[in-house]
Formats: C-alpha cells, sequence, structure tokens
C-alpha cells in the first residue's frame, strides 16, 4: 500500500488571468505554475504524479475565499450604486469570479484526495479480512464477506449515503486509481468537476480493460472543455467506436438489467422512472401520448404534458385511462362504469389495484387542525389528497394516528409470533428498515427482536422495528449492534465502535 502524505500549508492565489500558481507560506517559488495542460500521453509533468496524496492537501482552505472577497468588497456590504465606477466594478466582479472558480477547483481536488483515502481504506480492509470473524453460530460468512460488509456499512453511515451510492463510490475510486490515472490528474488540478469525472468513470466501466486507457485519452480533451451533458453525448459516441463487441450483443446484456425506480421529490411529489430497452420505451411513451391526445380540446384544461402524466397514473392505478377527471383524481372504481367512450375513457379494462397507506391525525381528519397527513414511504401529502383518498379509495387502510385502545401491541414473553394489530402499527410507525441511511420501504422488511428472543426479548412495541433482509443478516454476521430505548429509538454501534441513532417515521404514543 501507498503511503498517505501528510497535507502541507500552501495556500492559493489565483491571478485575474485565471492562472493557477501555488505559492508556499514562507515565500518558495510556486510548485505549479500555468494551466494544467494534457495531450496523448498523460498529465503536465510539472504536475505532481498521482500515486500520492500530496497535490490535494495543498490546495488552500475555502476560508482563502471569504478572504478574497472581504478584500474587495467593503466592510459594509454591497458598494452604493455611485461608489464605484463601471470599469472597477467589473474588475471587482471578475475577481469574485475568480474566487469561485478557485473555489470548484478546491472541490475537485478534494473529490481526487477522497477517491485515493476510500480506495486506500479499501485496499486496507481486503488486506485484513482474514482478522474478521462471523460471530453467528450458523450459515457463517466468509472472512471476505465480512470484511467487505463492514466497510461498505461503516462507510455509508460515516458519509450519511445510501449503501448502492457508496458502492458506486468505492467502485468509482478504485477505477480513478487503478484504470484512470490521467483523470484523477485532472480532478488533482481542478481541470475537471467529479461530475465530468463520473461520466469518464461510468462509460470506461462498461468497456473491457484493455480498452479504457485508449478511451481516456481519446475522451479527456473533450472533459477539459465541454459541460457536463455535452460531455457524456461526446463520451457516448466515443465509448461506442471504441468497444470491441457488438451493439446487439451489448443491448442483450443491459436489458437484463430494466428497473422501475421511485424517487421522492418535493411538496407532495415524486419521479416514477423506467430503464427500458429503447423500442419498448418508445413504445410506451408513444401510446401515452396517443391517448393523451384524445382529451385534448378547447374546454380541457390540461396541457398535453399533464394529460401525459394522468394517463400513466389511470393506467397503471386503475387500469383505465381517464380523459375527463381532473389532474390526480384517478376514479375508485365504484360508479359501475367499466371504460365507455362516452364517459371520457378510453376502453383498456381493469388491472390490479393499488394499496397505499395513509395515517391522518385524528383532529385534522375532523377538521379541527390543519396537521399534515402521512402517506407510507414518502411523508407529508396535501390535506385534499388525503381527504380524497380516505374518503374514496377501496384499497386504503385508514388508521388514526393514535390507535384504538384495543389493539394489542405487547405479548411479553407468551410468544414469538407479532400480532397482527401490533404489526400494521409498526409499520405505521417506522415506514421503512430502521437502519442508519436506508429507504426500504417496511412491507419489504422483516421485523426484527432488537433483544433476541433467545436472548430473553419481548415481543412487544419497544423491543421490535422493521429491518429490511440486508440489514437483518448484516446484523447476525457481523459484529453490528442495536439498542432500542422506550421512545422506539434505536441505537446503532458499528464495528469500529462508531455510533448512529434512527427514529421512528411516525412518534406514535402506545394506547394504554
Amino acid at each position: 500500500m501507498e503511503a498517505l502524505s501528510a497535507p502541507s500549508n500552501d495556500a492559493v492565489v489565483l491571478p485575474r488571468e485565471g492562472a493557477l500558481t501555488v505559492v508556499s507560506p514562507e515565500g518558495d517559488a510556486p510548485a505549479i505554475a500555468g494551466e494544467a495542460a494534457f495531450n496523448g500521453s498523460g498529465a503536465d509533468p510539472s504536475i505532481a504524479p498521482t500515486a500520492s496524496i500530496a497535490p490535494t492537501a495543498s490546495i488552500a482552505p475555502t476560508a482563502s475565499i471569504a478572504s478574497t472577497a472581504s478584500t474587495v468588497l467593503p466592510a459594509s456590504g454591497l458598494p452604493g450604486p455611485a461608489a464605484l465606477s463601471e470599469a472597477s466594478a467589473l474588475d471587482m466582479l471578475g475577481t469574485l469570479i475568480d474566487a469561485v472558480a478557485d473555489s470548484d477547483r478546491q472541490l475537485a481536488a478534494g473529490a481526487a484526495k477522497r477517491a485515493r483515502l476510500i480506495d486506500h481504506t479499501r485496499r486496507f480492509s481486503e488486506a485484513t479480512a482474514f482478522t474478521m470473524e462471523d460471530p453467528a453460530t450458523v450459515r457463517r460468512w466468509s472472512h471476505t464477506a465480512v470484511a467487505r460488509r463492514v466497510l461498505v456499512s461503516e462507510l455509508a453511515c460515516a458519509l450519511r449515503l445510501p449503501e448502492r451510492s457508496t458502492e458506486t463510490l468505492i467502485a468509482e475510486s478504485a477505477t480513478l486509481l487503478s484504470d484512470l490515472p490521467d483523470t484523477l490528474t485532472a480532478l488533482d488540478t481542478g481541470t475537471i468537476s467529479y461530475r465530468h469525472a463520473q461520466v469518464m468513470i461510468d462509460h470506461a466501466l462498461s468497456l473491457p480493460e484493455d480498452s479504457r486507457q485508449a478511451f481516456e485519452h481519446a475522451a479527456l480533451p473533450a472533459a477539459l472543455a465541454l459541460t457536463v451533458s455535452k460531455f457524456d453525448r461526446k463520451a457516448h459516441r466515443l465509448r461506442e467506436s471504441l468497444h470491441p463487441d457488438t451493439i446487439d450483443s451489448r443491448h442483450s446484456q443491459c436489458a437484463d438489467n430494466r428497473e422501475v425506480t421511485l424517487t421522492p421529490a418535493r411538496d407532495g411529489m415524486a419521479w416514477l422512472s423506467a430503464y427500458l430497452p429503447a423500442v419498448a420505451a418508445h413504445a410506451a411513451y408513444n401510446r401515452l401520448t396517443d391517448i393523451a391526445t384524445t382529451g385534448t380540446g378547447p374546454t380541457e384544461p390540461r396541457t398535453l404534458t399533464q394529460l401525459r402524466a394522468d394517463t400513466l397514473t389511470e393506467l397503471l392505478i386503475n387500469g383505465i385511462a381517464e380523459t375527463t377527471e381532473k389532474p390526480g383524481n384517478a376514479n375508485d372504481g365504484n360508479d359501475g362504469n367499466d371504460g365507455d367512450i362516452s364517459s371520457g375513457r378510453a376502453c383498456l379494462g381493469r388491472g390490479i389495484r393499488a394499496r397505499v397507506l395513509i395515517t391522518v391525525p385524528a383532529l385534522t381528519l375532523l377538521g379541527h387542525e390543519t396537521e399534515p397527513a402521512t402517506l407510507e414511504g414518502y411523508g407529508p401529502i396535501d390535506l385534499g389528497t388525503a381527504y380524497y383518498l380516505t374518503a374514496r379509495a377501496p384499497s386504503l387502510m385508514r388508521i388514526l394516528t393514535h390507535p384504538e385502545s384495543g389493539s394489542v401491541l405487547s405479548v411479553g414473553r407468551d410468544r414469538y409470533t407479532i400480532p397482527p394489530d401490533l404489526r400494521t402499527w409498526l409499520r405505521l410507525r417506522d415506514e421503512t428498515c430502521r437502519y442508519p441511511g436506508c429507504h426500504t420501504t417496511a412491507r419489504r422488511c422483516d421485523i426484527d427482536h432488537t433483544t433476541a428472543w433467545q436472548h430473553h426479548g419481548e415481543t412487544t412495541w419497544n423491543n421490535l422495528a422493521h429491518v429490511c433482509p440486508k440489514h437483518h443478516k448484516q446484523k447476525h454476521h457481523t459484529h453490528w449492534n442495536v439498542t432500542q430505548d422506550r421512545h422506539g429509538n434505536l441505537h446503532w454501534t458499528s464495528p469500529t465502535t462508531h455510533s448512529y441513532s434512527t427514529q421512528p417515521a411516525t412518534h406514535i404514543r402506545p394506547s394504554p
């Protein structure tokens, strides 16, 4: 393993014309001068090699940016309209813009340093995997599997990232260090952003290892000059020209990765995305457009874009395509109409109906308060939608914030099996997996005894929590430990003794 260099106290000075000059505190000669230049063989020789972390450390802390601004702007804040001439104002603006660009270069250099540290951590974990023991007594994991799970889970919690994002970050760091040294050098000097590097990594990883260096040399000049989106298109074309396999064989493999994902957005909205073969995606989009177009007219207030979204919603939820209802008001299926043209519906039949779980505070439901309702796995939704669903949706499971006193929330040590009332209460309380950073919905999780049943744990609301199968196994096969307090908060301790806590999504007082 390579040794990690200690940070220096070098400061960055950015002259007006934009050249990058590093000046040491003692006034020594610059370590780097001029713009970083790249040619077909790699980086400019005046830039330190990528094996060392020192170039990253030589970038000054962001406090230098604040000092730059303070020397330009008066102490009272922004200058008045008559305080500066046009030339002086433009010169100050230019200096501030240079400072912003310098800050961006520092971010890129920090990303390069992080990549080296993450890859160093990965290699250390792999080299010491033989020390990792599985504490379980049955179906034990290998040393390598335990070490990998510990590495990913520790990094994910420390960086507050989902584990899939952490796996991606580990893979990106390894690729930069092993396959894309010139890209790492460009990141070090701030001549590309980490988003440019991610595009380079994404396309490079789709190529065989022996084609990656040629791809990097061909694509890097474009990364230095183009925006991320334009560089992505350029890299896509280069990747196609350099890939040794035919597009037919590659498509067959990529089609196996098709998926649908749900991403929460703000203000009661979310993104529903599908990764599909291009032909199928275009066919589905065209059909949505054709159906939505039948609803357009002089009296229709919705745009074609809105009609297309409403059509998708209605097809997936109801199995019919509404063209006369207002946005989001999917037919509840209780009007006895199976899709006649006169009602404005496309005759497509009915499919599987959707189920959702929302919670509405009792006083809100009675109209005495305006506390928002909560959609399971998402969060607050508007009261209009909550009232609509509560009144009309036949698949709705209606539960008040405070369960009725007859609900069974504990059976103590009488039995291991969790009663239905308690299952519903826990699902409502947790909403997702209770492991730090995990967003797997509760309905796809196991209900875990925080203190194991065999260790005298009780089947009661404050000893149970939803944990997804992945983290449930991790809890038993690694040295992750968890306790639960009387408020339902989970307190996790990692194998390296770092501590993390998670709170219930909905705070519910148990019935007396």
